[in-house]
């Protein structure tokens, strides 16, 4: 009865019970003081299986049509009962993800295919804790895991109660607890340990017992099972235990639990003995309160430090306190409340009007008769530059661009069926950079998002880059530890004498086998020829890892624009002295401007006419291809190092983006030698060829060059973002040094 929202009149659809009465009918219970009603459905007991759901579904409709509140928002706690309502045009569908049922006794051999059905009718979904939201979380785009909160006033209450319920008051002290339904999750043999080596302490079980027999509990003197009590008691009773108890067994039942009871005794002021499930050591693990044992001594021993603590005293409790502050249910009804609006609201879910293709006029008008400054490229230094001289500066500057829009190749748009992509491949922008970031920021705000790559190696999807995870994976090793780690990598590497190539660097670093596994095949797709034939600096900037960070980049801020590149690019360029034209050449309106310094971002030997030759790049071809799915993939970006395979990558922009859409949208990637430049070529002859085209950019005064087609390096989104504004710094004070001089 927790998760809802009490801003709306809500109704809960219970369980059916069975009845002799011989036509379907409707129970109503209200709670007190609140807009929340219980609807139970009778059914007659004599009823076939269909009949039950032919006759659950009408009662539903007819519950829908009473109400008068169409269409409703359906939450299913259970796919039992999508059947029910999966012809109910909803406004939204919420999926509350408690546990695994699939796993408990005596599920329904249709849990698995419903909840299949049910993930891709619900508009948002949410978990019982962590470990099922991980074990989930590729099977929709729009889920959150919410662990148990509490109610932190009413248990703390237990602190301060002396009068303790009569079936519990003969016990002897210590008492150790439990409260909870009583099941298959439950470790009996542990129990009944327990109760045979400490036949003083008193064991109490509060609770209903499920789907196990009575005679299959652990009978003891010492053991007592007080049965199911009101919530309000509860306190009372947890005010008597000295320890409080999770004997779970660790079976598939218990894999993803994340127990409420876990904060209820916490809060009561009670010390914990667990057994090690995974979600309450993730989340309480720290506690001092927090006792874990894997076997029955251990747990014993656990229980004997635990009294030790002692309850409902202790600097321990002001850790708790602090902690459970944060967890309260208030907290998860705004936090689901909120994301059920953003389902429910239209300009959310939307994918709002394509982003503008400006033509071939100009997006904006030459209002000027004459410019400051003419930028070549909208792309991030075009950008940076434009809006840093425009408006820092009070310049006037034309900014211009072969292409249809701005953005560069961070352009992003929205496709035909509404799907945020990036055109030109995958960016992703991260930085160690403070200034740089907060520079950015002034134009978008961010959605946090840290990237991981898998590459795909003998039908395993492994970490790149190399990580433990990807030894042990990909050697079937068990690696424990980052010295491990280190001393097998240390073993495949093979060190050569002198370093120059991209293949020396890898091989010196992880052998041979790693190499052709991972850099071979999937160097020369890239760049279309041998490591052995790239300069060393193409794979140095690709680290290898001993640890088990899976993320692909380890820089302070990693970060998403929250509405998009082009978004950002917009606002940057949205200031009044900035004209733009698209599908423009510069070229064809240089002499209307003679006068204007020229900022060029485009490849440098194009600006000087090839006069000693076309510098050599590499291209890539883009394959989008959108998908009737949620998902597509584990990560944002899966790669292809082998040679068979002719794309080197596959990207699922909705990882990148956190975009909620029930269809997804993909992109293959093939390197290829002509099209537009996009890479530098590291070799030592391109260099040369570069550096004639550098002696004569550093001749002429009438230009700059920027970004990383102009300065021929590959530059990461925030190295040009640091060029250029490095860039406009220069300009300014060679402004200053004119004005001194009295010179345009």
């Amino acid at each position: 009865m927790q998760r809802f929202s009490r801003e709306r009149n809500v109704y809960f659809f219970e369980e059916f019970i069975p009845t002799n009465h011989h036509l379907p009918y409707l129970e109503f219970h209200s709670f007190a003081g609140s807009k929340v009603r219980a609807v139970r459905p009778r059914v007659p007991d004599r009823w076939s299986e269909a009949e039950r759901q032919a006759g659950l579904t009408e009662l539903l409709d007819d519950l829908l049509e009473l109400i008068g509140r169409k269409p409703p928002i359906l939450w299913f706690y259970t796919p039992m009962m999508f059947p029910l309502a999966r012809h109910v045009a909803a406004a939204a569908v919420v999926y509350d993800c408690m546990d695994e049922l699939a796993n408990f006794r005596f599920a329904s051999p249709l849990v698995g295919e419903l909840e299949q059905e049910l993930m891709r009718r619900a508009d948002v979904v949410f978990t019982g804790g962590y470990s099922l939201y991980e074990a989930k979380r590729l099977l929709h785009d729009n889920i959150h895991p919410f662990p148990s909160a509490v109610d932190v006033g009413h248990f703390q209450s237990a602190r301060a109660i002396s009068d303790i319920p009569d079936d519990q008051a003969p016990f002897a002290r210590p008492i150790l607890g439990f409260c909870g339904v009583i099941d298959e999750r439950l470790d009996l043999d542990l129990v009944a340990a327990l109760a045979d080596q400490r036949p003083w302490w008193s064991i109490v079980f509060i609770g209903p017992i499920a789907k196990i027999a009575p005679e299959e509990l652990p009978r003891a003197p010492n053991i007592h099972y007080l049965g199911q009590k009101d919530y309000a008691r509860l306190p009372a009773y947890f005010a008597g235990w000295d320890v409080a108890l999770m004997p779970f067994a660790r079976n598939d039942a218990t894999r993803f639990i994340s127990p409420t009871k876990t904060p209820e005794y916490l809060a009561a002021g009670l010390p914990v003995v667990s057994t090690p499930i995974t979600d309450v050591v993730r989340q309480y693990g720290d506690i001092n309160g927090l006792f874990v044992a894997a076997d029955a001594a251990a747990f014993v021993q656990a229980c004997e430090a635990a009294l030790q603590l002692g309850p409902k005293h202790g600097d321990w409790l002001k850790v708790v306190d602090e902690r459970l502050a944060t967890l309260s249910w208030d907290d998860t009804h705004r936090r689901m409340d909120r994301l059920i609006h953003e389902v429910l609201d239209p300009a959310v879910r939307a994918p709002g009007p394509l982003l503008r293709h400006v033509g071939k006029t100009s997006r904006k008008s030459s209002r000027h008769h004459r410019i400051d400054y003419l930028i070549v490229g909208a792309g991030f230094a075009g950008a940076v530059l434009a809006e840093r001289l425009a408006n820092e500066g009070k310049q006037r500057v034309l900014v211009c661009d072969r292409r249809p829009h701005i953005g560069g190749n961070a352009y992003d748009f929205y496709n035909e069926n509404g799907i945020l992509v990036h055109k030109y491949g995958p960016h992703i922008f991260h930085t160690n950079s403070e200034a740089i970031f907060n520079y950015l920021s002034r134009f978008t705000a961010w959605r946090h998002y840290e990237h991981r790559v898998l590459a795909q190696v003998d039908g395993k999807l492994l970490p790149i880059p190399i990580n433990r995870t990807t030894l042990n994976q990909l050697y079937s090793l068990d690696l424990e530890d980052d010295a491990a780690a280190a001393r097998y990598l240390a073993g495949k590497a093979e060190p050569t004498e002198e370093i120059r190539t991209s293949k020396d660097v890898v091989i010196a670093q992880v052998g041979t086998d790693l190499y052709r596994t991972f850099f071979e095949g999937y160097t020369r797709k890239q760049w279309g020829l041998d490591p052995s034939q790239l300069d060393k600096a193409v794979t140095a900037r690709i680290p290898t890892r001993t640890n088990t960070d899976d993320r692909y980049f380890q820089d302070i801020f990693q970060a998403m624009p929250k509405n998009g590149y082009t978004d950002m690019f917009e606002n940057m360029l949205a200031g009044e002295n900035i004209e733009i034209l698209l599908e423009t050449d510069f070229r064809d309106i240089r002499p209307r401007f003679a006068d204007a310094h020229v900022i060029f971002t485009g490849p440098i030997d194009e600006f000087f006419d090839c006069e000693f030759g076309r510098l050599p790049y590499r291209s890539l071809r883009f394959e989008h291809v959108t998908y009737d799915q949620r998902r597509l993939l584990p990560v944002g970006v899966v790669n292809f190092p082998s040679e068979a395979v002719p794309y080197t990558r596959l990207t699922e922009f909705k990882h990148i983006t956190g975009q909620i859409h029930p269809k997804t949208s993909a992109c293959f990637e093939y390197a290829c030698s002509q099209g537009d430049p996009y890479y530098p070529i590291p070799r030592s002859e391109n260099q040369k060829l570069f550096s004639q085209y550098a002696e004569l950019a550093r001749s002429r005064t009438d230009v700059t060059f920027v970004g990383r087609l102009a300065t021929y390096r590959y530059y990461n989104m925030d190295q040009v973002v640091g060029q250029a504004l490095t860039a406009f710094k220069r300009l300014q004070n060679k402004e200053k040094v004119n004005a001194g001089l009295g010179v345009r």
